[in-house]
């Protein structure tokens, strides 16, 4: 679905087409005449269709009768009006701003189409706000899709990528370009909507990533059971962090810290094994000396089929297709990125300094 100032540009380029055709036959119609029915040259019929359509009042070319007479004034009173109404559109796209706002367009659609291995931000709610304010931190590239004018806008006006459009509707999903994304974030108001936008985001690209968001717990296995890779319940994860806040505030004030990267000191990545790329598949941690290389430390592991390694001894062997989620400081995990082979940079972002 096109956006609402798309749809407008596109209305008045159709009117001001439609006025620049309409005038085209009528000097058609004018040269015809003078041509076919008064009998003049080609050259003098279009030379007097110009004169009358512009009102330049210049004489007869040639001598007309009652009837060429007559047809001269139906002749100017077509032009008087089609040049009006042509003049009339003309004004008011350029008081409006659509040549402008066509200009914008085609750059926004020239944007979209260079996307590759981006983030898709479904809402533009208070959760979508927050979730593109976190992916700039980051310094992902990521475009935005909201059905409304407003919340449009408003994202226009921070200077994020944005994209008009229902999100459930595979159209505006390809327009994103979900098939070159790597996640979708389906922050929708409805839960249903999420779960559309889901199936739909999974059937274009089955290899997307696809996090939702659920207000419920009967809405959260019903997107696990859609597709969606992660569910987060405001509601639930909110209550989990309020009681872990009043019963280890610490351990919560440490772990958000370097998740948000706010202490400025520590953080925490995960980088993906490429056994093209990385030296040490097949390899025990010990016998990488991962550790002693970079100083980040390998807190766990995440197998290709899921299984979870957590505090991994040196003789774990890393695999082809493991997720390492490591801590250190900025420095040491940049390090630990080249060492690796380096990881492909999508993997690895430079970690926000607040």
């Amino acid at each position: 679905m096109y956006s609402t100032l798309e749809q407008k540009y596109q209305r008045i380029q159709k009117e001001l087409m439609a006025g620049v055709l309409a005038l085209a036959c009528i000097f058609l119609i004018g040269t015809l005449w003078y041509s076919l029915v008064e009998g003049w040259k080609w050259e003098d019929a279009a030379y007097m269709t110009v004169i009358t359509l512009s009102t330049v009042g210049y004489g007869e070319t040639n001598l007309l009768g009652s009837r060429g007479r007559l047809f001269t004034i139906a002749l100017i009173l077509m032009g008087v009006v089609n040049l009006g109404y042509i003049v009339n559109r003309f004004t008011a796209a350029v008081i409006e701003g659509y040549f402008l706002e066509g200009i914008r367009l085609r750059q926004q659609r020239r944007l979209m189409e260079s996307l590759s291995e981006h983030y898709i931000i479904c809402g533009f709610s208070r959760t979508g706000r927050q979730i593109a304010r976190e992916f700039q931190a980051e310094g992902v590239s990521f475009v935005i899709i909201d059905a409304e004018l407003e919340s449009v806008q408003k994202a226009q006006e921070i200077g994020y990528t944005v994209f008009q459009g229902d999100a459930t509707l595979d159209d505006s999903l390809l327009k994103v370009g979900i098939t070159k994304a790597i996640c979708i974030v389906a922050a929708l108001p409805s839960d249903a909507e999420n779960l559309y936008t889901v199936l739909s985001a999974k059937t274009l690209n089955p290899d997307i990533r696809a996090i939702a968001r659920a207000s419920t717990e009967e809405a959260l296995q019903k997107l696990q059971r859609g597709g969606a890779d992660a569910v987060i319940s405001p509601y639930i994860t909110g209550g989990k962090r309020m009681a872990a806040a009043a019963l280890r505030p610490q351990i919560l004030d440490f772990v958000d810290g370097i998740l948000s990267g706010t202490d400025r000191q520590l953080y925490m990545e995960e980088f993906l094994l490429d056994p093209g790329r990385c030296p040490f598949v097949g390899q025990s941690l010990q016998k990488a000396k991962l550790r002693s290389q970079s100083g980040a430390l390998v807190l766990a592991i995440r197998r290709i089929d899921g299984t979870l390694i957590g505090g991994p001894t040196g003789d774990t062997i890393l695999i082809s297709g493991d997720t390492l989620i490591c801590m250190g400081t900025a420095e040491q995990l940049r390090d630990l990125n080249q060492i690796l082979g380096p990881i492909n940079s999508q993997q690895f972002r430079k970690p926000k300094q607040g």
